[in-house]
C-alpha cells in the first residue's frame, strides 16, 4: 500500500512539473519547430561617376520559393464556388507570371520537399500578383540584383558581383566592398498549417542596414570615349590588348581607365573577355617612355643640360653585348634634347654613364616604379624594378631606355604626371567621396604629394617633350590643333610569359596638355599589335583623339602661344674638349 502511494506521488509530481514548470519550455520547442528565420539582404551602395552618372546600382527583387507539401491544398473561386485545384491549378496560375512552361512549374510544385526555389529573380510587382493568388506554401524571400547601366564601358574598372549571392567578385566592387555591402538583417516567421507565413510575435528580427554610396573621380563620358577609341585601335591593328589612362595633373585623380578586351557585368555567366583592368595588372617593359626618367635624373644631378652636346653612333658595345638604336643611322651630332626627341637608345646610355646605378634606381623608385599605387585595386602589380646591385653590366645600360624593368600603365602615367606637375608626384586616386548616410558626402583624403625632381628640371623635360610632338620628333600624329602637347613614344620588345621569351612589341604614347600649363595626362598602351607597331603610329593617334575629347569635356581653353623650340641638333661635330660632351668613351669590359 505504501509502495503504491509512493509511485502515485512520483507520477503526480512529474505531471505537475510537465504542466507547470516545463510547459513554457515545451511551448517554446513547438514554436521553434514551426518558425523560420530569413536573412534580409542589405541594399548595396550605388557607385556614381564624378558627375552623378550611375555606374552600378542594386534593385529590390524577390526569390519565389515553395513548400511542396502545402500546395495540394490550393483552392480558388470558380463561379460562386471554392474549388480545390491543387498543384495543377497552381501551376496554371504561376506559369505565365514566372515565365516558365506549365509542365515545368507543375514538376517544381510536386513532391514533399519543404523548400524549393521556384523563381530566383522576379520583380516586387510580379511577386504581389503571385501573393494575391493565395497559393499555400508559395512565399518569397527578399533579394537584390546588381545592375550596371554602362555595361562594358566601365566593366573592368567597376567590376562585378557574383550572380548567385551578390557578393563582390572583382574591380571596385571588391576593393570597396566593406563600404558598399552594408549589413544584412533578419526576419522571423511562424509557419501555419497550410504553409503560409505568419509574422512571429516573439520575433527577434533586425532591420538591414544599407551600404554607403561612392562617388568616383571617373568621368563616364571620357571613359566611354577612351574605351571605344581603344577598342577600335586594338581591332584595327590585330593587337592582343590595350589600355588608356587619363589622369588629372594637379590632383592625381583618375578620369578614365579603359581596358580592352572587356566583358558585360550584367551577364557575367557568359562573359569571355578579360575581367582584370589591365591598367593595374598588365606588366610590361615600357621602352622609350621611361627615357624621361633618365634625362630627369641627369638634369637633377647636374651631369647634363638640355643643350649638352652629344656624339651618337647607332650602336654601342658594352661588355659582351651590342646595344643598338631602333634603326641604323650614321653618327649624329645632337643635344640631349635632340636625343630625347628622336628617342635615341644610345643617347640615353651615354647619359646613364654619367650616373651611378644606385642613383638611377633611386630616381626610378621616386617616380613610383617598383611599388603599387596604394589604391588597393584588386590584382594590381608593383611591376618589376630589381635593386641596382642586382643589375648586370648590360642591364645597367638597358634600363636607361626602358628595357630590363617592368611597369604598369598607371605607373607610367604617374611618371608623366610628376613631370607635368613641376616635379611633384601625387598618389593617384579613384574615390572622390563616400555618402555619410544623412544625405551628404564625406570627401576622400587628397593624394600624398612628393617632390621627386625640382621645378626647373621638370620644366626642362617638359620643353624637351614638346620636341617629340613635332615633324622632327617621333610623334607628329599626337599633335592637337590649337594646343601645345608634350609627350613620348615607346616601342619596346614585349616579354611573353607563355612563350618564355620576347614576342611582339608594346606600342605606347604618353603625354600631357596643354604643355605650358598641363591639365591632363593620357597614357595609351597597345600590346602586341600586328598591323604596325611603332608607338608613334599605333598609340599616338589614340592619344590625340582621347586627349582632344578630354580637353573639350574639361573645357580647357586652347594654348595662347607657341612654345620656343628647343635646340635638337648641332651644326658640326663638337670638338673633343667641348665642355659637357657626351660620347662613347669605350667598352668598360666583360661581364
Amino acid at each position: 500500500m505504501v509502495a503504491a502511494l509512493i509511485v502515485l506521488s512520483l507520477f503526480a509530481a512529474q505531471l505537475v512539473r510537465i504542466q507547470g514548470i516545463d510547459s513554457a519550455e515545451v511551448a517554446r520547442d513547438a514554436l521553434r519547430q514551426r518558425t523560420l528565420s530569413e536573412a534580409i539582404p542589405a541594399q548595396r551602395g550605388t557607385i556614381y561617376d564624378a558627375h552623378g552618372t550611375v555606374l552600378a546600382a542594386s534593385a529590390e527583387r524577390r526569390r519565389v520559393v515553395v513548400d511542396q507539401s502545402a500546395v495540394p491544398e490550393y483552392t480558388r473561386t470558380e463561379g460562386e464556388k471554392q474549388v480545390k485545384v491543387g498543384v495543377a491549378g497552381a501551376a496554371e496560375e504561376l506559369a505565365g507570371l514566372i515565365g516558365k512552361e506549365e509542365g515545368e512549374v507543375r514538376t517544381a510544385l510536386t513532391g514533399d520537399r519543404r523548400y524549393t526555389i521556384l523563381a530566383p529573380n522576379i520583380s516586387p510587382l510580379t511577386w504581389r500578383k503571385i501573393s494575391a493568388l493565395g497559393i499555400p506554401g508559395v512565399y518569397s524571400e527578399r533579394a537584390t540584383q546588381r545592375t550596371y547601366p554602362q555595361s562594358t564601358t566601365v566593366a573592368s574598372l567597376v567590376g562585378f558581383v557574383q550572380p548567385h549571392d551578390q557578393s563582390a567578385g572583382g574591380g571596385l566592387e571588391l576593393m570597396l566592398d566593406d563600404t558598399l555591402k552594408g549589413q544584412q538583417g533578419e526576419a522571423t516567421y511562424e509557419i501555419a498549417q497550410d504553409g503560409s507565413r505568419l509574422p512571429s510575435a516573439d520575433s527577434a528580427g533586425s532591420s538591414a542596414r544599407p551600404g554607403k554610396d561612392v562617388r568616383l573621380t571617373i568621368d563616364n563620358d571620357v571613359q566611354w570615349y577612351a574605351q571605344n577609341a581603344l577598342a577600335a585601335k586594338v581591332e584595327e591593328t590585330d593587337a592582343l590588348s590595350g589600355t588608356v589612362v587619363v589622369m588629372r595633373v594637379d590632383t592625381g585623380e583618375l578620369v578614365a581607365l579603359a581596358s580592352y578586351p572587356t566583358f558585360d557585368p550584367n551577364n557575367i555567366g557568359d562573359a569571355d573577355g578579360v575581367f582584370a583592368n589591365l591598367a593595374f595588372s598588365d606588366v610590361f617593359e615600357p621602352g622609350s617612355t621611361s627615357k624621361i626618367m633618365t634625362v630627369a635624373a641627369g638634369l637633377e644631378e647636374g651631369t647634363i643640360t638640355p643643350d649638352s652636346p652629344m656624339i651618337i653612333p647607332d650602336h654601342l658595345q658594352r661588355y659582351d653585348a651590342t646595344l643598338r638604336d631602333s634603326h641604323p643611322h650614321p653618327v649624329e651630332y645632337r643635344t640631349v634634347g635632340g636625343a630625347l626627341a628622336e628617342s635615341s637608345n644610345v643617347g640615353m646610355m651615354l647619359i646613364g654613364e654619367t650616373l651611378e646605378p644606385r642613383t638611377m634606381e633611386s630616381y626610378f623608385r621616386g617616380f613610383g616604379l617598383g611599388s603599387k599605387t596604394g589604391l588597393g585595386f584588386p590584382g594590381e602589380s608593383a611591376g618589376l624594378l630589381p635593386a641596382a646591385d642586382k643589375w648586370d653590366g648590360v642591364q645597367r645600360y638597358t634600363v636607361t631606355y626602358g628595357q630590363g624593368l617592368s611597369t604598369t600603365a598607371v605607373q607610367v602615367a604617374g611618371v608623366f604626371q610628376t613631370i607635368a606637375n613641376d616635379g611633384v608626384r601625387v598618389t593617384p586616386s579613384l574615390v572622390a567621396a563616400t555618402s555619410d548616410g544623412e544625405g551628404g558626402w564625406t570627401p576622400a583624403p587628397a593624394g600624398k604629394r612628393t617632390q621627386v625632381v625640382s621645378k626647373d628640371t621638370a620644366r626642362s623635360v617638359n620643353r624637351m617633350l614638346e620636341g617629340v610632338v613635332t615633324e622632327q620628333g617621333t610623334a607628329p600624329k599626337a599633335q592637337i590643333e590649337g594646343y601645345r602637347v608634350a609627350g613620348k613614344t615607346g616601342t619596346a620588345d614585349r616579354y611573353d610569359e607563355e612563350a618564355g621569351g620576347y614576342s611582339g612589341k608594346t606600342a605606347s604614347f604618353i603625354g600631357f596638355a596643354p604643355a605650358q600649363d598641363p591639365e591632363l595626362v593620357v597614357a595609351v598602351i597597345v600590346q602586341r599589335p600586328i598591323k604596325g607597331y611603332f608607338g608613334g603610329q599605333v598609340a599616338a593617334p589614340v592619344f590625340k583623339d582621347v586627349m582632344t575629347h578630354a580637353l573639350q569635356a574639361e573645357k580647357v581653353p586652347p594654348s595662347p602661344i607657341e612654345g620656343d623650340p628647343i635646340k635638337t641638333s648641332l651644326d658640326e661635330k663638337p670638338a673633343e674638349d667641348t665642355p659637357g660632351l657626351l660620347r662613347d668613351r669605350g667598352n668598360p669590359g666583360a661581364r
